[in-house]
């Protein structure tokens, strides 16, 4: 019998976030089943990653390098490959992937059952939901907004508790509300939280978490307990032995510390989100040393289902690496970004590398020709990435070998080879390079612990 499948997407969810205190459930399901130590998106602003989440393939293969651009009737989503193994297949809450709201039928991804928007944050406010159905018309969902997704996800569930189902879960929170640039937790959790907590980088740099961090981690907070009841629902229908639920991010948030918005950088905080997996071939799988990227994510679920990963996908299962430690694996994890430049990179355990196209428009050029070295940070010394080495002879070498990588993973990823320039020389004070083997003193525990058009 083949298991049934819930993914739980967030919004700008930041993968420090994650833990006992801020999210019990996700701890519990992530310590009980596997999580990815690190984990990064393809792509950090909403479409692109949202579009390689569904096919398991890079933004600029699909055409969605930025917000506003309409995923290509021609793309295969997981909607179509568990669709055409007779899932049942829904998708419920935020899509971003459409041209208007209400999604035509065409735009939804091959998904059979839809009660969703394109834009939630457009469609809705945190008390007052509005979403559309099948047939175009608009359903208010009573109560928080996020409890209302889950109590739809969990008829969605009884509904189709006879047949193997397929459900994509997207929240808006803890995405700001657009119009007033602010995070509406429900009654009571912003004052839980506020002045709590600030993550190193963000304590260093500044930007807005001071005023939003409260209300931010109370959306965290009530997500968390929303999937607490998503799987006491699966637990009391006998289904939750049966499904594989997978909970991640689109991608992260940085407050307004790297520019003048929340992500479209190069920085874990905008790039790294939360990863974990429970259910069949999940249940006691420990923790992904390895750093991994969520375009992973879709081959990973269909051959955890038993299904065939296509040729066209990008990403690769994960699954070996559940199996062995020391399987065959990048040791980096590419991404690109958009919109606020063109930018490409790559992390590994150890080393955050990053180059810039200077002459391209990051809303109008998908790709480009010729880069230069913009960022190297060594995250075992500097995990919050707040000391930029590009340009220091002491780290020529270094970067230089890093550069070879990237070249090799954009052509890996569609792209033409590019000219990448050395960073300009740096007369900043040179910096020792320390010796692999203590590495490992300065990297986090393996345990969780301007505006464009057509939203963010």
């Amino acid at each position: 019998m083949r298991p049934n499948v819930i993914v739980v997407l967030t919004d700008q969810q930041r993968w420090d976030t994650v833990g006992p205190a801020f999210t019990p459930n996700l701890d519990r399901m992530a310590r009980y089943g596997t999580q990815a130590a690190v984990a990064l998106t393809p792509q950090p602003v909403c479409a692109p990653a949202r579009s390689a989440l569904q096919t398991g393939r890079y933004p600029t293969t699909t055409g969605v390098y930025r917000n506003g651009i309409v995923l290509p009737p021609e793309e295969r989503t997981l909607a179509h490959h568990f669709g055409a193994a007779g899932y049942a297949t829904g998708y419920l809450g935020k899509w971003h992937l459409g041209s208007r709201d209400p999604v035509p039928a065409d735009e939804r991804g091959g998904y059979r059952s839809w009660l969703a928007s394109n834009i939630l944050e457009f469609t809705s406010d945190a008390y007052r939901t509005i979403t559309y159905d099948d047939a175009g018309e608009p359903v208010f969902l009573p109560g928080y907004r996020s409890d209302a997704l889950v109590d739809a996800a969990i008829r969605y569930v009884a509904d189709h508790s006879r047949e193997p189902f397929f459900l994509f879960l997207s929240f808006i929170e803890p995405h700001h509300q657009n119009e007033v640039d602010n995070y509406p937790a429900p009654d009571g959790y912003e004052e839980r939280y506020q002045g709590s907590w600030l993550p190193p980088d963000l304590a260093a740099l500044g930007g807005t978490a001071h005023r939003h961090l409260g209300g931010y981690l109370g959306q965290i907070k009530r997500l968390d307990e929303g999937l607490g009841r998503l799987l006491d629902a699966l637990r009391s229908m006998e289904l939750l032995d049966d499904t594989i639920v997978a909970y991640t991010s689109d991608h992260g948030s940085h407050f307004k510390t790297r520019n003048d918005e929340y992500k479209r950088s190069c920085h874990d905080a905008s790039l790294r989100v939360p990863l974990a997996l429970r259910g069949p071939g999940f249940d006691g799988g420990g923790a992904i040393a390895r750093p991994v990227s969520t375009i992973d994510l879709p081959p990973t679920l269909l051959e955890a289902a038993g299904l065939p990963v296509p040729e066209e996908m990008q990403g690769r299962s994960f699954l070996p690496l559940l199996r062995d430690a020391r399987a065959d694996w990048p040791e980096e994890v590419f991404f690109q970004v958009s919109e606020s430049e063109v930018g490409r990179g790559i992390r590994t355990e150890r080393w955050k590398y990053y180059v810039v196209a200077e002459d391209a428009d990051g809303w109008h050029d998908r790709a480009a020709p010729r880069y230069r070295e913009q960022a190297l940070y060594d995250l075992a010394s500097d995990p919050h990435e707040l000391v930029n080495l590009a340009g220091l002879r002491s780290h020529v070498k270094e970067a230089a070998g890093l550069r070879e990588r990237l070249a090799r993973r954009m052509v890996a990823a569609g792209e033409t080879e590019p000219v990448i320039e050395p960073a300009v020389e740096s007369d900043a004070e040179e910096r020792v390079l320390a010796d692999p083997v203590v590495r490992l003193g300065g990297l986090e525990p393996v345990r969780f612990g301007h505006q464009r058009p057509g939203g963010s």
